[in-house]
């Protein structure tokens, strides 16, 4: 092609000794006792920087004499064990992986060559599939296993083994280097037993005599596969336990495929162009995860009442119109998704019976599924929920449910009425209700959608995104007692309601007047976002009482803290005349944007003082604020 080669050359000895200091940490670098064997041990890695950085990375903190001693004779004997200069680095990559003194860990390292080369894995779903593989011990709830993933991803960060990315999506994730990875796959190739082809844009299978009687882990994932022959069909798999064909434009699976597999575990079919499964299927005994996730042309599934095992099972945009049959067999069901938006309904009764579920998710956008409050009270282990309930009934019932039991949603997307628009299914947000109901006039006040006057907590506490839409009656987000200056659920802490709300989207609602009243502001110190549109009667976002304007004087200043707001978005609002009552100035440094569009009345951008200083009020505005202003 006509390319310049350029040799780059290894580091320096100096260069290579500041890379390996700066990695292995500060109180080694001042042991003297340390440093003579340290310096040999730089000197082993031969001025490569990723070999630098991954032993450096293995000896972090270690402050044993002998420990150095005996790296610095295994790297030696490793070395003159082999011949070449690829297989020298791998040798020394391998160092890092030998040291590491968890078993756990060395399993999830070698698994990341499941995927292609230089692929971004997000962190959420490689620490699932290590819940998948068993990698992570069953110990109780699955928040407590995702954090011991996280543990184990940090570790293999700080051995350099992964580095930690945010994916192109903007999600945490890492990566493998090139290298790295050709060393976990020379383990791979010996022990444990993994065939991995994935990525290289294969048109067919591997031919039958790769497919040994030892090899435990299969992937195929993101290749060009669109059909099985049965000449080139695996015939003795009796120890595989993973297969993986995600991301393959397969149209359909043939029976035969499943009849020689009996320790098959994990089968990920996953964004596949398959329009069904075979009863063969069944034959997968010791099946405990089936991903079928984004297979749009998935029109249904044979029974799977003998997937006795079956503990996750992912649905999510497939074209299911009815709950596979035998599954309220399966009660070993941790994990379901059933976010299918052709899905039309729930049999009464099933989802009592999978009592052990800690993830259920449904598509909160799907009309014909309405959720029943005691079809979800038996689920006690319930840690992730997304579903919709009809009406308020429903909705507080449920509520009060989880509150009775003291139970918490670790994370939540909870939808009430219809005309919900899912905009907020964010990886940075894991707390949400969204509530918009069609020509329905009975919603006045949020708090006041559930009674719990014997409750303790509130149940918007921990609630980090609200999205109203379509409520023509809604006048306030609390009520308050005019008598008593309190909130209409008094037995409730004012300090806890919407205490960590972070995002507020109101549309349609046009009753409303005041969006956030003043006494209402100390409970949303977290508040980053308020979008408001089509608010008819809004007069303004921030809002001081009559009382509190007496009190203080009219020519007083009433500060509006908001220490983390960044976006204030204004649309189509044709009464509002302030963004703050008058007499009121805005407390919040972090503001970046102010949107407006079509607001004709509304005048003036309101005042701003710092958090600090006594500088004049009215010549500040926050360092970074930008404000757009949209008309017709």
């Amino acid at each position: 092609m006509g390319c310049k080669v350029i040799k780059v050359k290894p580091l320096s000895e100096e260069e290579a000794l500041i890379l390996f200091l700066n990695k292995v940490g500060p109180n080694i670098v001042q042991s003297p006792t340390i440093m003579p064997t340290l310096k040999l041990v730089v000197k082993e890695c031969v001025g490569l920087p990723l070999t630098i950085v991954v032993v450096a990375g293995t000896m972090k903190g270690e402050d044993n004499p002998l420990i150095w001693k005996n790296a610095l004779e295994e790297l030696k004997e490793r070395i003159g064990k082999v011949e070449g200069v690829e297989a020298e680095v791998i040798e020394r990559l391998k160092f890092s992986f030998d040291h590491l003194k968890d078993k756990q860990a060395k399993h999830c390292f070698l698994y990341c060559t499941v995927y292609p080369e230089d692929f971004e894995i997000e962190m959420d779903e490689l620490i699932e599939c290590w819940i998948e593989e068993g990698f992570i011990d069953d110990i109780g709830t699955r928040q407590e296993m995702k954090g011991k993933g996280l543990t184990i991803l940090k570790k293999l960060e700080d051995n350099c083994l992964l580095e930690n990315i945010i994916t192109k999506l903007g999600r945490f994730g890492v990566k493998m280097h090139d290298a790295v990875r050709d060393m976990a796959l020379s383990i791979t190739s010996m022990n444990p037993r993994y065939i991995v082809q994935a990525g290289l844009q294969l048109k067919e299978l591997p031919k039958r005599g790769q497919w040994s009687p030892d090899i435990e882990k299969v992937s195929l994932m993101h290749n060009s596969i669109t059909e099985f022959p049965a000449d080139m069909l695996p015939t003795k798999c009796q120890l595989l336990t993973t297969l993986l064909l995600r991301g393959n434009p397969v149209k359909a699976i043939p029976y035969s495929l499943f009849m020689n597999m009996p320790c098959l575990s994990v089968l990920n079919l996953s964004f596949t162009k398959i329009e069904s499964l075979p009863n063969s299927i069944s034959e997968l005994k010791n099946l405990t995860t089936l991903l079928l996730r984004g297979c749009e042309e998935l029109r249904g599934l044979p029974c799977l009442s003998m997937l006795q095992e079956l503990k996750k099972l992912d649905l999510f945009r497939t074209k299911i119109e009815e709950v596979p049959e035998g599954m309220d067999m399966l009660i070993k069901l941790r994990y379901i998704d059933l976010e299918v938006p052709t899905l039309k309904q729930i049999p009464a009764g099933l989802l009592p019976k999978l009592v052990h579920l800690q993830h259920l998710s449904f598509d909160v956008n799907n009309e014909k599924i309405s959720l029943k409050a005691e079809e979800m009270e038996p689920l006690k282990k319930l840690e992730c929920f997304t579903g919709r309930f009809k009406d308020i009934s429903e909705f507080n019932k449920f509520i009060s449910s989880m509150q009775q039991s003291k139970k918490s949603l670790i994370k939540y997307y909870l939808g009430l009425g219809s005309d919900l628009i899912p905009m907020f299914k964010t990886p940075k947000i894991d707390k949400i209700v969204t509530i918009g109901v069609h020509n329905w006039e009975g919603i006045e006040c949020v708090v006041s959608l559930s009674s719990f006057a014997s409750s303790s907590a509130h149940p918007f506490q921990s609630l980090e995104v609200l999205a109203l839409f379509n409520l023509p009656k809604l006048n306030a987000l609390i009520m308050k007692d005019v008598e008593t200056g309190s909130a209409t659920t008094s037995p409730l802490a004012p300090s806890a309601t919407f205490s960590h709300l972070k995002e507020i989207t109101i549309e349609r609602c046009s009753s409303m007047k005041t969006l956030l009243p003043h006494w209402l502001l100390p409970n949303l110190q977290n508040l980053e976002e308020i979008s408001v549109d089509s608010c008819d009667e809004l007069v303004e976002i921030l809002g001081a009482a009559t009382s509190e304007v007496e009190e203080k004087g009219s020519d007083a200043l009433i500060k509006f803290h908001l220490p983390k707001l960044r976006e204030l978005k204004l649309w189509e609002l044709p009464n509002l005349k302030s963004i703050c009552s008058k007499s009121g100035v805005m407390v919040c440094d972090s503001l970046q944007v102010i949107e407006v569009g079509n607001c004709d009345k509304l005048k003036r951008i309101p005042p701003f003082v710092p958090f600090v200083g006594n500088g004049q009020p009215f010549a500040y505005a926050p360092p970074s604020l930008t404000i757009r202003s949209y008309a017709k």
